[in-house]
């Protein structure tokens, strides 16, 4: 079978796509695990020079490609979530914001539009057994629960967040196995790891697909005793705030510490689980976070060396740890430098598993690059807009086309509406620090252009302060 494999992998990628020929044999499907964090920073790792012991995650860069310019379509989680699942700009579809409160004159507020298929969904159509393990942030009503969304397993919970554990034991709120309620008490990011090898173990005689989604290291902040155990000489002192956001607060760099760790540490029990079952040569695995870290609440965290945070259209709240590791097909130790996106995801997927990429997906497939170690072209745009769900919403706008990015908004939430436009090389200026509009009029011109035409079919958001309002066309 392996031979097979390989074989398959030569001629796919010197002989080009092998859609054309339909659905590969069930046993040259490789199996995918999409992994992602929750707010986890990109100078959170320890291959990306953060303070933390990460060897785990470490090892799937290591083993296999990292793309220093890998980025999300949102510094915010549920739209992050939405241009992930769905290979298309959220905004297309109105998807937008968080759903903080509820709104109950808003018909599905906070759900993605059924009409959008999901990863789920396409993977499932081409022969894969589906799972999702962990957060979802979809949509809590019956209808769009992840087993409706071309899922046949789930395991974690609807909302945007869940605690990790319970005073004196208790079970966990919120929690289901399919639609029904399960007794945990353990800490949760030990149990969506173990989850994870689960399905693994169970599924590993046919093609599967498995969303490994770790609410990790969102808030709330909370340890269990033996994570924090390790980190005996890191301060556990309060740490001084000036906002809290959503009710959260990290409560030491002790804490934040523990819980990466602890995310780590599941990541590599799916890992080993891999290794011990010989799927590692058969399963492509992808780790990225979902936007930057909140750096105003989660003071440890790290997006360095990046400018800017979660909430923001800066380096620092879209440019996220980007890693791709298949053994024996991606070469090892390949860092990749021109920008890619989620939305790249799954155009790959569905390349990987030879089946044609529908119109109407926003990302390309990155299979060619996984398999030879070559750049991507960096020919095409990548484009942001964000606007916060607060009456005094503040717009970004942002485009990354090539080294250079053009970005209009304010560079931190106290900062005035529409409060500055820049223009930033960021190959080689990478904390955005160094404004070259006055230098470069025609390629700043040039870009806010692109921006500007990107936004026009836009559709208005469904739900949140700009419910109906197309977005503002930058002046």
């Amino acid at each position: 079978m392996m031979k097979a494999l390989a074989a398959w992998a030569v001629l796919c990628f010197l002989g080009g796509r092998c859609a054309a020929s339909g659905p590969l044999p069930e046993a040259l499907r490789p199996n995918i695990l999409l992994i992602l964090a929750d707010d986890l920073g990109y100078g959170d790792l320890g291959c990306h020079g953060g303070k933390f012991s990460t060897p785990h995650i470490d090892s799937i860069a290591r083993n296999g490609m990292s793309f220093a310019s890998g980025y999300v379509t949102a510094p915010q989680c549920a739209p992050s979530r939405a241009g992930l699942m769905t290979g298309r700009y959220q905004q297309r579809f109105g998807f937008e914001y968080n759903l903080d409160a509820p709104e109950p004159s808003v018909e599905h507020a906070g759900c993605l539009p059924l009409e959008e298929r999901t990863m789920g969904d396409h993977l499932r159509a081409a022969g894969y057994h589906t799972g999702i393990i962990g957060k979802w942030h979809l949509g809590e009503e019956p209808e769009f629960h992840p087993l409706r969304r071309g899922f046949d397993e789930f395991f974690g919970f609807l909302g945007g967040s869940s605690h990790y554990l319970m005073p004196d034991g208790k079970r966990i709120p919120g929690i289901l196995r399919n639609n029904d309620p399960v007794e945990v008490t353990s800490y949760l990011t030990d149990v969506l790891g173990a989850e994870a090898g689960a399905f693994i173990e169970r599924n590993k005689d046919r093609p599967w697909f498995l969303y490994l989604a770790f609410n990790a290291p969102h808030g709330p902040w909370e340890a269990s005793q033996k994570d924090l155990d390790r980190f005996p000489k890191v301060s556990d002192e309060p740490i001084p705030y000036d906002e809290v956001i959503g009710g959260y607060r990290c409560r030491s760099e002790r804490t934040y510490a523990a819980m990466v760790s602890a995310l780590d540490d599941a990541v590599g029990v799916a890992l080993r689980t891999l290794q011990d079952l010989n799927l590692d040569h058969r399963t492509l695995v992808v780790f990225l976070s979902d936007n930057g870290a909140p750096l105003g609440v989660a003071k440890p965290a790290s997006n360095a060396p990046l400018r800017g945070e979660k909430g923001s259209v800066l380096e620092g709240g879209i440019r996220v740890p980007f890693f791709v590791q298949w053994c024996g097909h991606v070469p090892a130790g390949v860092r990749i430098h021109a920008p890619v996106s989620a939305l790249d995801l799954l155009p790959t997927f569905l390349d990987l598993a030879g089946e044609a990429v529908p119109a109407g997906l926003d990302g390309r497939s990155l299979l060619d690059t996984l398999t030879t170690g070559k750049e991507p072209p960096d020919d095409r745009a990548l484009y942001w807009l964000f606007r916060l769900h607060h009456p005094d919403a503040r717009h970004s706008w942002g485009i990354r086309q090539g080294d250079w990015k053009f970005w209009r908004g304010p560079d931190d939430l106290s900062m005035p509406l529409h409060a500055k436009t820049a223009l930033f090389h960021v190959a080689e200026d990478i904390h955005e620090d160094r404004d070259l509009r006055g230098e470069e009029p025609g390629k700043r011109k040039e870009l806010e252009t692109k921006l500007n035409e990107w936004m026009k079919p836009l559709q208005p958001p469904r739900w949140g302060d700009s419910k109906g309002k197309k977005p503002p066309i930058i002046p």
